[in-house]
């Protein structure tokens, strides 16, 4: 709309007009839009005078380097503080961390205007002071190359000078013992060493420096294998270094060194990367804990004595993982707690972490696992105290009360039945003699008490010391205590003969009354007697019965076990190879009548939990006979393992059903995974029988390897 002129103020008489007037004049003449236009052009003029007011000099270079080192101090600001909103409050800020990333590229996250000083004469300039610089430090880093190869080079130097001197003194050593001359020969047969070889020898030493800090005694450890490696002319140096590890890792030395240890082909490899990153998951999220929960990425507690650790020491042992064996000797040294108010299982807590401390200990001879052990014993013999000689189930490690378990009124057959091995060696060991003489008592109250063609119900009250029940079965809760009584004659040498009769009469049992086979293509199988009633039921726990029978025939028993043995494994492994993820459910039943399977899997009983008895089989059979089927299964077996049961961050899971594929996980990793099921796969894969002989050795119910001694000896410790 336009102004009316005729409303306009008179103008001032005046000869000559004042500037103001003028301009208020010609103002109001103007009308609405121009009166606009005219406001911006102002407003743009005084924005660019602000922004860059008139200098009276040039701008120095020096000048110009100072604002773009202010406005990049002003980005890196920006960045950062960009970087902290992106991480605390993603929700409200979603593109947050393209916004950084783009200040990372340089255009801080926005649509890219460089500043109008900016130019391109100045960006040039940027470029190559930055250029200079990246150019600096890299002739920096090839000087500290240079300098490392020249003070290799002069220690060559040095060292054929000392063998000039040697050889021009007739061959006579120069206040230099032989040792000294093997060093000085070998490093003359190095005289080839080039700049590649220095700079692998560098890496070297910083593994070698990562390692000691990691752990104080292995360190002593590698600097006694690189001073006899060297043959160091100081034997004083050697000699302590020696003693010191010795007496933190005793003949550990020798898994290291020994070319027995360690894998030696590719399945074994396989095995051992399969075993490290079951360990990763648990040292990132489960350190010091019972168990691992992989999924979750968090752990549970049982007993609260880091079950998953102890169970692994002896297979890194024999895998030759010096690195992690010596975390876990350094928080089992110092951290693992015995004292404290918490209910333990009698069973499990022997055949894991007791047997697991004696079995490190035999291999390793580090006598802080001895100690740890004996200590265990001690606090695990209250659950002796009992009306009967059959011990109470549960026993608390502090208070020492020992009780019946929660779930009943009856202790388990198997369980009081396989907690012998451990406690022999442990008196063997020290020279208790009660540990020895109350699980010999337990033997032979057993013995004493009335059985069906050896075969025994799978509970008994520990008050009155009697059977109850009727159930017989060679799964849960019945499954070791067979298995022991052959183990308790080998582990004395065959110079307990009691033992001996009771396996033989229990296996006479288990051919007569519970061997069955199934339709319509006749698989071997271990039935159960519920009440004297036949169930074609079977557990996967029966599957360590078929290489129980083939030891037993290696020693000399009835060779019959041994073909029911051959045949059993095709069962065990038929379990896994039927089913859609080719791992085995916790429990089979077999077909006896008209149907197209042999064996049927019912919803509740699909779960696998990564058990290692079909594995702990297939070693015995492949040992005892040779045959690479065996060896082949196992890999079928580890390949399902790998390929269902892995979880990305480390760790394995149960399944909820081996009929899916793909599975769910249970979000659970066992101990017995790891002190099991990856050690008899690793044994498995193996050619040498000089790991872990069987003549040598008698191996726990939870894979943890005994020595066999004779009763009248004193062990030397």
């Amino acid at each position: 709309m336009y102004r009316d002129s005729s409303l306009l103020p008179a103008p001032v008489s005046s000869s000559r007009a004042r500037p103001s007037q003028s301009i208020c004049r010609k103002w109001y003449q103007l009308t609405g839009l121009q009166r606009c236009t005219l406001l911006l052009v102002l407003l743009a003029v005084s924005t660019l005078v602000l922004l860059y007011p008139a200098r009276s000099h040039p701008i120095s270079e020096e000048e110009e380097w100072a604002a773009l080192e202010r406005e990049r101090a002003e980005y890196d600001v920006r960045r950062e503080r960009l970087r902290g909103r992106a991480q605390h409050v993603p929700q409200r800020m979603p593109h947050a961390d393209l916004i950084v990333d783009g200040l990372d590229r340089g255009d801080n996250g926005l649509p890219h205007h460089p500043p109008a000083r900016h130019d391109r004469e100045a960006e040039d300039r940027e470029e190559e002071a930055e250029e200079k610089l990246r150019l600096l430090r890299e002739d920096e880093k090839l000087r500290l190359l240079r300098q490392e190869l020249r003070e290799e080079q002069q220690e060559l130097e040095d060292e054929r000078r000392a063998q000039a001197e040697l050889a021009r003194n007739g061959g006579r050593p120069n206040n230099n013992n032989n040792d000294a001359n093997n060093h000085i020969n070998d490093a003359n047969n190095d005289k080839d060493l080039h700049q590649g070889q220095v700079d692998e020898k560098m890496k070297l030493k910083e593994k070698q420096a990562l390692e000691r800090l990691q752990n104080e005694a292995l360190a002593k450890l590698l600097e006694l294998q690189r001073l006899q490696k060297q043959n160091h002319p100081d034997k004083g140096i050697v000699a302590a270094a020696e003693q010191t590890a010795n007496g933190q890792f005793g003949s550990f030395r020798n898994a290291v060194e020994s070319k027995d240890y360690g894998p030696k082909n590719s399945r074994q490899e396989a095995v051992v990367a399969m075993f490290r990153h079951a360990w990763k998951g648990y040292k990132d999220h489960a350190w010091g804990h019972d168990e691992l929960l992989p999924v979750s990425r968090g752990h549970s507690e049982w007993f609260r004595l880091a079950l998953t650790m102890v169970d692994a020491l002896d297979t890194m042992y024999f895998m030759g993982l010096t690195a992690e064996f010596a975390e876990a000797r350094e928080y089992i040294a110092h951290s693992l707690n015995l004292d404290q108010d918490v209910d333990v299982n009698l069973f499990e807590c022997t055949i894991r972490v007791l047997g697991g401390l004696l079995s490190v200990f035999h291999l390793s001879h580090d006598r802080m696992f001895l100690d740890k052990a004996n200590n265990l014993g001690e606090r695990l013999a209250y659950a002796f105290n009992s009306g009967s000689k059959v011990p109470f189930s549960d026993v608390n490690l502090k208070t020492h009360r020992a009780h019946k378990p929660d779930w009943g009124s009856d202790s388990t057959t198997s369980e009081v039945s396989t907690i012998q091995l451990e406690f022999k060696d442990l008196s063997h060991l020290t020279g208790i003699k009660s540990y020895h003489d109350r699980v010999t008592e337990v033997m032979q109250h057993l013995k004493d008490l009335p059985k069906e063609d050896g075969l025994v119900p799978i509970f008994i009250n520990a008050n009155s010391g009697r059977f109850t029940g009727n159930t017989i079965t060679l799964g849960a809760r019945g499954d070791s205590y067979y298995e022991y009584l052959l183990k308790q004659w080998l582990q004395t040498g065959k110079t307990e003969n009691m033992y001996k009769e009771m396996y033989l009469e229990a296996v006479s049992g288990i051919m007569r009354r519970l061997v069955k086979v199934s339709k319509p293509h006749g698989l071997t199988f271990i039935q159960e007697l519920l009440g004297g009633a036949e169930s074609p039921k079977m557990d996967h726990l029966v599957c360590f019965l078929p290489g129980t029978l083939a030891l037993g025939a290696a020693n000399g028993l009835d060779p019959s076990h041994l073909e029911l043995a051959k045949k059993l494994m095709e069962t065990c492994y038929q379990m896994y190879a039927v089913t859609a993820t080719k791992l085995a459910p916790e429990i089979v039943y077999f077909q006896m009548g008209e149907g197209p399977d042999d064996i049927l899997i019912h919803e509740a009983d699909a779960h696998n939990l990564l058990r290692p008895e079909t594995v702990e089989s297939l070693f015995y059979l492949y040992r005892i006979t040779k045959d690479k089927k065996y060896q082949e299964w196992g890999w079928e077996i580890f390949q399902a393992f790998e390929r269902h049961c892995k979880v990305s961050t480390g760790g394995y899971s149960s399944l909820h059903s081996v009929k899916e594929n793909p599975p769910r996980f249970r979000d659970k990793m066992e101990s017995f995974f790891l002190g099991e099921t990856i050690k008899y796969m690793f044994l498995l894969f193996g050619e040498n029988d000089r790991i872990l002989p069987l003549d040598k050795y008698v191996i726990n119910t939870e894979a943890h390897p005994l020595p066999i001694f004779d009763p009248n000896d004193k062990p030397d410790l």
